[in-house]
Order: C-alpha cells, then sequence, then structure tokens
C-alpha cells in the first residue's frame, strides 16, 4: 500500500530488493532504464539495503529438458556436523517445473519438524510481490538466522518448532525461481493460484506421509492476496474431489494487504493516533479519500489500466504522510530510518549467493538469488488495488479457521486498516464477530497482544511489534502459530 514505491514497500514486507527486467514489447527494457514506478521500487529496496545484481533470474535455451510437473528435491546441511544430522533434521530443497508455464520451476525449502514429523505442514509465502521466502527463513520464523559472519544459527522460535514448514520461492523470477521465457511471470492471482496449487500437488506425492496432516497456509504482506487465492482454489478442488485431498484447516494473514481500497482509509487515523501527523493535516489527507474509493470501484468494474490508475490514486493518502515525516519507518513506526535504510538484510544475499551454498541446494551455478524482483512487482500492478478479502467468507463458512493479525506499529499495512476489512466481510457469524469482547492474548504470564474472535475467524493485534510480527516478536508469533493452529486461540487467551 503505498505508490510504487509503497506498492514495492508494502511488498515489502517483503520487504526487500528490486530490480528490472525487459523485452521489446512491454514496459520492461533489457537495461533497466528504470521508469518512474520502477525508480520508486528500486528506492524501496535499498531502505532495505539489497542490491540485486539480477533483475530477474533467466536461462536462455533452458526449454531443452524442461519436463513439466516435475519435482527435484534434495536433502542439505547448512549447520554441517554441529548439532543433529541432516538425516535427522530433513531439511530439503527443490525445484518443480511448472506444468502451466513454458519453463519455469519453483523453489522451494522443506524444513520437517523438529517434534513430530506429525506435526501440520504449514506453507510460508512473503508478499512483495516478487521477494524472495528467504527472508522470512533468515531473519523471521525459519530454523536458522545469519551472523554477520554469514555463519547460521539456530532459531529458537523457528515455526518448525511445531510444524513441517515449506517456504516457497514464487511468483515464477521470485528468490531462486526462474524460467527462460518472460511469460512465465504472472500478471493475476488466477495465475500466482495454479501455480501454487499444481506445485502443492506435486509435493505431496513426493510426500505421501505428510498428506494425512493438517495443513495451514501463512505469509505477510502482499501475500494477503496470495492466501486467499490460493486457499479458494484449495477448497474447491477438494469439494471437487480433484487430484490429491489437501487437508486445508487454516490460513493466517500477517500484517496483510488484502483489500486496499478499505485498508488505504486507515492510514490517516492511523498516522493521527500515533502522532505521525496532525489533526489539520489528517482532514486534508482525508480529502483524497473519495477519489480513491470511486476509482478502485471503477477498476473492480473494468479491470485492466484501471486498476493501475486506481493504485495510484490511493497512494496518495500513504504518499501524502511520508511527505509529512519523510525519515519514518514506515515497518515499524517506532525506528527512524538512518540514511537511507531502514533494514539491513543485505546478508541473505551475500550468503545464498555463495557457489557453495548454491550447490548444496541444488541451485545452478548460472542463477543468481533474487531479493526482490521488480520484474514480479511490475507485472502484478493491475493486481494490487484489487480485493482479495471477497474469497474469505466462503472459507469461514465451511468451516475453515481464519487469523488475521498484525503488528501494532506497522504503518504501511496497520492493524486498523487489517480490522476494518475483518469487520467489513459478509459472513454469517460478521455480526456476532463485531459484538466479541476483546481479551488478552497472554504468554507466559505477559500479555501480548488483543484478540478478537468467533466461530472460525480471529484477530489479533500484536504488541510492540512492526510489520515482521516474527522477527520482532518471535516467542509471540511462535505461540500464536501452535495456539491457533491447537484451536486454543479461538475463545480465550492463549498461555501455554
Amino acid at each position: 500500500m503505498a505508490s510504487s514505491l509503497s506498492f514495492s514497500k508494502l511488498s515489502l514486507l517483503l520487504l526487500f530488493a528490486s530490480f528490472s527486467f525487459s523485452y521489446a514489447t512491454s514496459r520492461f527494457s533489457h537495461h533497466p532504464a528504470y521508469p518512474t514506478q520502477t525508480s520508486k521500487a528500486e528506492k524501496l529496496i535499498r531502505s532495505l539495503n539489497l542490491f540485486p545484481k539480477e533483475p530477474f533470474n533467466s536461462i536462455e535455451g533452458d526449454h531443452e529438458g524442461f519436463v513439466p510437473g516435475k519435482i527435484v528435491e534434495k536433502k542439505f546441511s547448512f549447520l554441517g556436523d554441529s548439532g543433529p544430522s541432516v538425516e535427522d533434521l530433513g531439511h530439503h530443497a527443490g525445484y518443480y517445473s511448472l506444468p502451466h508455464s513454458k519453463a519455469a520451476r519453483m523453489f522451494y525449502f522443506l524444513f520437517e519438524s523438529r517434534s513430530s514429523k506429525d506435526d501440520p505442514v504449514v506453507v510460508w509465502l512473503t508478499g512483495g510481490p516478487g521477494c524472495g521466502s528467504e527472508l522470512a527463513l533468515f531473519y523471521e520464523n525459519g530454523p536458522f538466522h545469519i551472523t554477520n559472519n554469514l555463519s547460521l544459527t539456530w532459531n529458537q522460535y523457528g515455526w518448525d518448532q511445531a510444524s513441517n514448514i515449506i517456504f516457497v520461492d514464487q511468483p515464477t523470477g521470485t528468490g531462486f525461481s526462474y524460467s527462460s521465457d518472460i511469460n512465465d511471470l504472472r500478471s493475476d492471482e488466477t495465475g500466482v493460484s495454479i501455480d501454487l496449487y499444481d506445485f502443492l500437488q506435486e509435493f505431496f506425492k513426493s510426500h505421501p506421509e505428510l498428506v494425512k496432516n493438517d495443513f495451514y497456509i501463512t505469509g505477510e504482506s502482499y501475500a494477503g492476496h496470495y492466501i486467499p487465492a490460493i486457499a479458494s482454489r484449495i477448497n474447491q478442488q477438494n469439494k471437487m474431489k480433484h487430484g490429491i485431498h489437501i487437508n486445508l484447516k487454516g490460513i493466517a494473514i500477517g500484517n496483510g494487504y488484502t483489500y486496499p481500497a478499505i485498508q488505504y482509509l486507515a492510514y490517516p487515523q492511523f498516522a493521527l493516533e500515533n502522532g505521525l501527523i496532525t489533526k489539520k493535516e489528517a482532514d486534508d489527507i482525508s480529502k483524497l479519500i473519495p477519489h480513491c474509493e470511486e476509482a478502485a470501484k471503477i477498476c473492480e468494474s473494468h479491470g485492466g489500466v484501471t486498476c493501475e490508475n486506481a493504485y495510484d490514486s490511493c497512494e496518495e493518502i500513504f504518499d501524502r504522510i511520508l511527505t509529512i515525516d519523510a525519515d519514518i519507518n514506515y515497518y515499524d513506526i517506532r525506528k527512524k530510518c538512518v540514511g537511507a535504510l531502514c533494514y539491513d538484510f543485505s546478508n541473505v544475499e551475500k550468503l545464498l549467493n555463495q557457489e557453495n551454498v548454491k550447490s548444496a541446494l541444488g541451485v545452478g551455478k548460472g542463477l543468481k538469488f533474487v531479493s526482490c524482483s521488480t520484474a514480479v512487482y511490475d507485472v502484478l500492478r493491475q493486481d494490487a488495488i484489487k480485493n482479495l478479502a471477497v474469497g474469505i467468507p466462503g472459507l469461514l463458512e465451511d468451516g475453515i479457521k481464519v487469523l488475521v493479525y498484525a503488528g501494532e506499529k506497522d504503518l504501511i499495512c496497520n492493524w486498523i486498516g487489517n480490522l476494518m476489512w475483518v469487520h467489513a466481510m459478509n459472513w454469517p457469524g460478521q455480526k456476532a464477530f463485531a459484538a466479541s469482547p476483546t481479551v488478552k492474548f497472554v504468554v507466559d504470564g505477559a500479555e501480548a497482544g488483543s484478540l478478537n474472535s468467533f466461530g472460525p475467524l480471529s484477530f489479533l493485534k500484536v504488541h510492540d511489534a512492526g510489520h515482521l510480527v516474527p522477527m520482532d516478536q518471535p516467542k509471540v508469533a511462535l505461540q500464536m502459530l501452535k495456539s491457533w493452529m491447537g484451536g486454543k486461540l479461538i475463545n480465550a487467551p492463549a498461555d501455554d
């Protein structure tokens, strides 16, 4: 949420590096002659201290030998002989050749649970759009953290403590995922969700021991678009008894960008309540809201370029706030950006572009890790403003649990905007959820957040956290996951 600058920001979360890629008949150019939108994306990326050398992973002539629908997976060990053996840990990395593509290969990690292989299977999707899942893996909820000398240490609050977790680089062009054909870039959630569904079908064929396990989809930021789309596809395919039945039990969206037309309306209120702007400034900025709302309606009915126009119109609201407080860290308002940098995630690029690491993961020498791709970002611009909350009521009505959580210090996908779209959903429990009491979410005897819930729907505001809840509050995030999957987050505060 926020101009191209924001979108990336937002994507953000993705937060992460960007690039440009192009071909003759598109807005891309082989030599990044960044247009205005891409320039903002590049600026955003630099705020994360990410400077990828490649705009998009592409290998010429890679059509040869492409076998659609095939998974190639291998075990690996980053930590060598320290700690448990790789056999005990069950760490895997692989490529899946997407059947609905010319030559696209989707990269993923699988970390088996440190507790039990019978634990749920959790998929994590990083946002952007176009940011690699490795950003979350190494800085948020994966098994490891990266030290300054590029060695790895165990993350005691990694989500593999309670699940078999999959980190996916998607859509095509993200992270280590690549293609030799620019047409394999996805421009909407239909294409994104088809690729993810195809991958999950083949993944469970390759890991039949996990088919019986409960299955959850989680992610942050622009994953607020991805998650409802893939969850709805899985639910519908399960109902039609197509393919392997995926035991979908719930979805969790963290500081999501899900229903933008509503979420943009919350910016002036959030900024005012947190002292970022004055009452007069909030009133002036709020005058932009009707134009945003009208443009979003036109997008929903007409699609195409009207959606890009709507995105730009709504982004003015966010950008106006940034002109007032230019050095604010819009992912965590407690922090100021020092110089151009708000965060430093550069070590993930340094680590993953080492040849010995790529070899261990089965990544070819010709590929570079792309933290965040401006090519993916740009091609999804018409998708950005669309309402993806529209599919969630159907999930709720089918008993699939939905958790929306948000760090209270995030501006770009703030908790007020997220709660607004949650309240706006039309489903049988809408009024009961609105009337639900707000209770404390307690971890280790301390209040860690505030919770509202009714039936399968829960909303959790996380204290002392910004956009990246598992990074800012790792213990709380892991307890949240455990409590939610265990059915203990619904009606009472958790303290297991």
